[in-house]
């Protein structure tokens, strides 16, 4: 995909499985109106926000190259991001969140290149550019702030994911696109929220991703900053919606401390929040995540830890306390007083160490699955890895001898020894036999005719994680999408008014001096009368230019505040922002 956009180093250095997310962002597909939708929210958004936002937004829309008139080419964004350190890249819609994770982790922002219709301009639960671009982009021109969404990415990436996750992943996706698309059936809205509240409220255990989830809605996407009393926004969420900005700030809203907490409070995309979290500053930020990661299965490993990836049936991994790290499809363990004592993987499985994966131990060479019993030696207090070359001769593991070992699970390897691998500091990480057979009491786990039995080395599992330890190993370019984004439709009235939104953009850009504002603003009232936009922006330039179209224009937007209740602040909103500029 890079060779279809304009690269740099930090695209870069993007694995294969996550460049298959990445789309041209096809500026010249964006219309007039998606142009004014865009700098009516920006305009709103900076004239609001420089009161209510944390310093660093406004700062950082400077620092990252923004424009307030223009929806960003974001491939031109990454020439001054990469100032900082980072870059962008275009999507279609929601990604699945372990894949958005590692793009931060990358320090690589992902930004969905649609723009919300003008029906939706105050909020939309689709991602956006609006969202993206204006929202999280700004922000990441913040150090602290930037290497604390870094880091989120690189924790949440491996995160456990339940079999139950990407079904709610790709319910809510579909109901974003639902919603922001128009001309949906109620019926079709109503069926894709059911399907949302089933499987959100139809859950045994929340899994770690679901919880990691919560912690970045409550922090990178809703955030607050500063005290409960006098909160800041930096949450993207509310920097890019001139709706939920405004209503965050009122009473209405219950802002609560943002502790470890949060991660048990879910979220709804199609409705204002209830409550919001506010940190005392962005340090506390790392400081809860590092909490959070403390319980996880990357760091906790163990029972649990594989339990977690048998449940989840996925991809996933193991580390063990050699350092050997075992990917694949987990489906079984033996468990004795609480410990693993025997894991098994079904299908291609693949051997690692240091998230390399291991000269002869690929997919290929693991096609069907891979096991091996886990722990110390009965009667023996020294584990394997910890032994000196002289005690593992002592105890007969050696190339070429026949050699039984009982392990305290209960599980017996006998066989004769073909050879070892070693790490780097000298543990022996990984013992090969032929004339295997592997069993725990009277069940046969491994036969000798089923080949070489390779013996992974560690007397615990110290970390368990999704995905696979080298990305290399397997075929990960393989995601599919049920739905995409739903484009606008194209009729001979749309494409009336797109090209009255481009002819005043081009006044007001001193590149239009034939057509007139009035000849615009009376085609938009014989055409178009219920459009509203259109006519703020002609009102903007009038009272520079022509006093009596301005006073035609506002009384015509009166009109329309009394047709278009649900509209009205909108439009007031719009004459207000007119009328301070002709103040200052």
């Amino acid at each position: 995909m890079l060779d279809k956009i304009q690269s740099n180093e930090i695209l870069d250095r993007l694995p294969a499985h996550l460049q298959q997310y990445i789309k041209p962002q096809n500026y010249d597909n964006y219309t007039p109106v998606n142009q004014a939708v865009w700098r009516y929210v920006m305009r709103k958004n900076v004239q609001y926000l420089s009161r209510v936002a944390h310093s660093s937004y406004l700062e950082g829309l400077k620092k990252t190259g923004i424009s307030i008139d223009h929806i960003p080419n974001m491939y031109g964004m990454n020439r001054i991001l990469k100032e900082i350190g980072w870059a962008a890249v275009a999507v279609d819609g929601f990604i699945p969140p372990a894949a958005f994770m590692e793009f931060q982790a990358f320090n690589v922002l992902v930004i969905a290149s649609d723009i919300r219709q003008l029906e939706h301009i105050e909020y939309t639960p689709a991602p956006d550019i609006i969202h993206e671009g204006a929202g999280h982009a700004p922000i990441i021109a913040n150090p602290e702030y930037a290497e604390y969404l870094r880091r989120f990415g690189e924790i949440g990436c491996k995160a456990i994911s339940s079999s139950r996750d990407y079904e709610i992943y790709e319910a809510i996706r579909l109901l974003s696109i639902l919603k922001e698309a128009e001309d949906t059936p109620e019926e079709e809205i109503k069926a894709a929220e059911e399907k949302v509240d089933f499987l959100q409220n139809n859950i045994e255990t929340t899994s770690e991703m679901a919880q990691i989830r919560n912690l970045h809605w409550w922090t990178v996407e809703y955030g607050l900053i500063g005290t409960p009393e006098n909160p800041k926004i930096y949450g993207a969420g509310l920097l890019s919606s001139i709706g939920e900005s405004t209503w965050c700030m009122t009473d209405k809203v219950a802002k609560l401390p943002y502790t470890i907490e949060a991660v048990k409070q879910d979220f709804d995309i199609t409705k204002p929040q209830p409550q919001l979290y506010v940190t005392p500053d962005f340090a506390h930020l790392s400081l809860v995540l590092e909490e959070f990661a403390n319980s996880m299965a990357l760091r906790k490993g163990g029972l649990e830890g594989i339990q977690k990836l048998i449940d989840s049936k996925n991809i996933g991994t193991i580390e063990l306390s050699t350092g050997l790290q075992i990917s694949g499809d987990f489906t079984d363990v033996i468990e004795k007083d609480g410990k693993p004592v025997y894991i098994k993987t079904k299908g291609k499985t693949a051997l690692s160490y240091r998230e390399k994966e291991l000269v002869g131990h690929g997919t290929e060479n693991h096609p069907d699955g891979f096991g091996s019993p886990i722990g110390k030696l009965k009667g023996i207090n020294l584990a394997i890895e910890d032994m000196s070359p002289r005690d593992l001769r002592a105890y007969d593991i050696y190339e070429g001898e026949d050699v039984k070992l009982e392990f305290e699970g209960g599980i017996v390897v006998k066989g004769e020894i073909i050879t070892g691998t070693r790490n780097l500091q000298g543990k022996i990480i990984l013992i090969s036999f032929k004339n295997c057979t592997v069993t725990n009491g009277e069940k046969i786990l491994f036969r000798p005719e089923w080949g070489r039995f390779d013996m992974a080395v560690g007397k615990e599992i110290i970390s368990a994680f999704a995905g696979p330890a080298d990305n290399y190993s397997f075929d990960l370019i393989t995601h599919k999408t049920s739905s995409t984004t739903i484009k606008s439709k194209k009729t001979p009235e749309r494409e009336e008014l797109e090209n009255l939104y481009e002819a005043v953009r081009h006044i007001r850009e001193g590149k239009n001096t034939k057509f007139s504002l009035n000849a615009a603003f009376d085609i938009l009232k014989k055409h178009h009368p219920k459009d509203w936009l259109l006519s703020v922006e002609i009102y903007e330039l009038a009272v520079y230019k022509d006093q009596k179209l301005a006073n035609e224009v506002l009384d015509h937007l009166e009109n329309l505040k009394s047709k278009r209740p649900k509209t009205a602040h909108l439009i007031e909103d719009g004459i207000r922002m007119v009328n301070a500029q002709l103040v200052s």
